[in-house]
């Protein structure tokens, strides 16, 4: 069997000592399950993706995760934010206007993109006096932003490549590059103000070629705009940006260079140019720590249960086809063993083969890399609350 040991002040597994008496400390004070953002953690992957695309400007994608304090501490360090949702819009609004005067700008809605393409005529009604930029890939919600939110600015979705990415949009979103002219025109004879061009080759892509073939696609088709009499100003690269959550990701610094050397390639100096990254931001700061309530031996193998579960902060299992490896905070020899989560569904099963030591009811574990599509998905299914938020560092 493996062991989880430790050594040099490390578990082996990777986490510090100090890291795990921190964690247990929070877990002590708050009862589980609780879900811990590291605040500097956030700021770091601001930082890092800032200075790797220097001439992209990062919309957060707040769907990833959308607690206020994360949009705070964002929007202190620069960002703007993509929101797909009036909820989302609100909470961006909201928290920024209660900032104090000196750290925030008087027209926040400059800072959003509403990057849904599909948008209820109510939604497009409430938008309008903020004259936002909205995405739009078919006839029909050209028509809807007309008549209900004529004073946005558009940005045209086209559908690109989604191979090798771990959740694949291209199914349900973007127009053809074929049509993506045609509705560009289609817009400004209806006296719409087509901005921009904007495309998302799947999330936590893992082909950098789709960046490469999308953003070639981009560039021909702002061509051929302009030759017909329309300047696009605006290209916005979406998101996919990968996180290391394992060996088989590729680099992100790989990634930024290509990217780099395509605009520079493909795009005059005064193009404006967006990126929605939200897992990149947000999935490394913030770990989970459970307790174990239950324990069974089934079919010879040990299974625990915890006060957490897909229905919950582990739901990215389920909607974002994400793995997180569950780690125990004391030693021991490690055994293949199955985990679920506190619900009576059945499909309420975190992992059938995790790597685990002895573990009895009581005992806390932790996942990291847990800070993205996790806790926004959560709900109150058998009435078991989503895991308390503790914010460190901010």
């Amino acid at each position: 069997m493996k062991q989880a040991t430790t050594e040099n002040g490390k578990d082996t597994n990777g986490a510090s000592k100090e890291t795990l008496n921190n964690l247990k400390k929070i877990a002590a004070k708050n009862g589980t399950p609780v879900f811990v953002i590291d605040h500097e953690k956030i700021r770091r992957n601001y930082r890092e993706f800032e200075e790797a695309l220097p001439r992209v400007q990062v919309y957060f994608a707040v769907k990833s995760n959308s607690d206020p304090e994360i949009v705070r501490t964002l929007y202190k360090e620069g960002a703007s934010f993509d929101v797909a949702s009036m909820p989302e819009f609100m909470i961006v609004h909201e928290n920024i206007k209660n900032l104090p005067a000196k750290e925030r700008q008087d027209f926040i809605w400059d800072k959003i993109i509403y990057a849904n393409t599909i948008k209820r005529i109510e939604t497009l009604k409430e938008l309008d006096r903020y004259k936002p930029l909205v995405t739009y890939d078919n006839i029909e919600e050209l028509k809807k932003i007309k008549k209900y939110a004529p004073h946005a600015g558009l940005v045209l979705r086209i559908r690109v490549p989604n191979t090798g990415s771990m959740v694949e949009l291209s199914s349900k979103f973007g127009a053809d590059a074929g049509e993506a002219v045609d509705l560009i025109l289609e817009a400004f004879k209806r006296g719409l103000v087509v901005e921009g061009i904007s495309f998302h080759v799947g999330s936590q892509c893992n082909n950098f070629e789709n960046y490469m073939q999308a953003l070639q696609l981009s560039a021909n088709i702002m061509k051929e705009a302009e030759s017909r009499g329309h300047k696009i100003n605006i290209i916005d690269i979406g998101g996919g940006f990968p996180v290391k959550y394992n060996n088989k990701v590729k680099s992100f610094k790989t990634l930024a260079h290509k990217l780099n050397t395509e605009f520079d390639r493909l795009f005059p100096k005064d193009i404006e140019i967006l990126a929605e990254p939200g897992r990149f931001m947000v999935a490394n700061a913030a770990t989970l720590v459970a307790k174990i309530i239950g324990k069974a031996v089934r079919d010879d193998k040990t299974c625990y249960y915890l006060d957490d579960g897909v229905y919950h902060t582990f739901s990215g299992i389920v909607f974002d086809h994400c793995v997180y490896p569950l780690k125990a905070f004391k030693p021991g020899p490690l055994k293949v063993s199955a985990v679920f989560g506190p619900t009576c569904d059945a499909f309420d099963t975190i992992s059938v083969a995790e790597e685990l030591p002895e573990l009895e009811i009581g005992d806390l574990v932790y996942a990291e890399n847990i800070g993205a599509y996790s806790i926004a998905s959560s709900t109150y299914f058998n009435g078991f609350p989503p895991a308390k938020v503790v914010h460190i560092n901010k």
